[in-house]
């Protein structure tokens, strides 16, 4: 592997924790971004003569580090923390020549995201953006508004944390509950951005779904007693189980209603059943935890060989009761249609306000399928188009097409 691959492996593995080592002692978000641009970019251009460095992300850190120091020496705005990045240097000078494991703040550095002067809305973006590397458009995706928009109030929410000059400090034992929902929500949808591409080798977001899983096992250490970790850790396990059963042997999408269980990783699956046996326990029952029970419901069919769909209909009824997001109306939508019938399905897709799913691709999608088995070839094949030009994944493309085509066979 010639350098500058190792660069941009560095940079997509490593950038979170990097960011968060520096930031979680520094308040300038702004500046440690400028700063480590800035190592990134002496890596390009030394790494290529001088060969890589045994440790990358110290070497990244001493020469960000550096950076800050320059910058808060000319400036002379941020003395007091000079103190704290040489310390640094030297800690970067010691995970360079020895064999200690570079610190991991990021979980960390998610609760700083969550500061009460914050706007609790702009706080899993946040999380997202500067700890786990997703992108703005990819977060304004999966946050159903404009990229430009979501870019904006990403840019005004480090603004706010530099000119207020904010302390950004690890919520106390107590607290950590009330600001617990964003790290989990930050998670849950780096999972998802990482699950979407998982078979993508060339994109960036490869790799984040192992990420969410690792950071949600970090979050259970710090936070042991919380029902919702538990929910969310079993919720992606009983995912991650699935993956290879994604696609066929030929590389084609499989809707996880067809796909086949002894593809299935079972020992995932027991896993994700015991988190979600040890969240009941506690009898606080939370979004995550009735989300990990409809994909626990589905994976009882390696065992039942059926799919109980009116009790995931239920299920998605108490989901809807406590966190009513598009994603789970839409679920409702599919397996109502499934427990009683596409027209039933259809009267609750319908009912969704038509500004919210112009570019859901689920939706339109569910909408495909829905008007087929209704025989309703029109409107099945105009949804199928949108589902189609809305998909990022290849193979569900074709999957989606292949599906089209068969209206026309059967009406041709």
């Amino acid at each position: 592997m010639n350098p500058n691959q190792i660069i941009e492996e560095t940079a997509r593995d490593a950038y979170g924790r990097v960011l968060s080592y520096l930031a979680v002692n520094w308040r300038d978000l702004q500046a440690v971004e400028d700063a480590i641009g800035d190592a990134f970019l002496a890596a390009l251009e030394t790494w290529p003569k001088v060969g890589v460095p045994d440790k990358p992300e110290a070497w990244l850190v001493t020469t960000a580090r550096r950076r800050l120091i320059d910058r808060a020496r000319r400036t002379r705005i941020s003395e007091r923390a000079l103190p704290t990045l040489i310390a640094m240097s030297e800690d970067a000078q010691r995970l360079t020549s020895s064999e200690a494991v570079f610190p991991d703040e990021r979980l960390r550095m998610m609760f700083l995201c969550t500061h009460p002067a914050i706007d609790p809305v702009m706080r899993t973006p946040l999380m997202l953006q500067t700890v786990l590397g997703v992108d703005a458009a990819r977060i304004a995706s999966a946050f159903v508004i404009k990229p430009s928009t979501m870019g904006q109030r990403l840019t005004r929410a480090k603004a706010k944390i530099r000119a207020e000059r904010l302390i950004l400090e690890m919520p106390d034992a107590e607290e950590i509950p009330d600001r617990l929902d964003s790290v989990l929500e930050a998670i849950y949808a780096a999972y998802g951005s990482g699950w979407d591409e998982v078979d993508a080798a060339d994109s960036p977001r490869r790799g984040l779904a192992s990420e969410a899983v690792y950071l949600g096992r970090m979050l259970l250490q710090l936070a042991p007693r919380e029902p919702e970790i538990y929910g969310l850790l079993s919720l992606m396990l009983h995912c991650e189980a699935r993956r290879e059963a994604r696609h066929d042997d030929k590389g084609n999408y499989v809707p996880l209603s067809e796909q086949e269980c002894k593809r299935w990783d079972m020992s995932l699956i027991m896993e994700a059943e015991r988190y979600l046996h040890a969240a009941s326990q506690a009898g606080r029952l939370g979004r995550f935890q009735l989300m990990a029970a409809i994909q626990s419901v589905h994976a009882q069919r390696s065992h039942t060989g059926i799919i109980e769909w009116e009790a995931i209909a239920q299920l998605y009824e108490g989901l809807i009761r406590i966190h009513p997001t598009l994603g789970a109306l839409v679920g409702q939508a599919a397996a109502v249609a499934e427990a009683y019938g596409a027209d039933s399905g259809m009267g609750l897709l319908q009912a969704i306000p038509s500004t919210k799913v112009a570019n859901y691709q689920p939706y339109w999608a569910l909408a495909a399928h829905l008007h087929k088995r209704m025989n309703r070839k029109e409107d099945a094949l105009d949804a199928y188009s949108r589902a189609i030009g809305l998909s990022a994944d290849v193979s569900v493309r074709q999957f989606l097409s292949r599906q089209a085509s068969q209206i026309e066979i059967q009406h041709g």
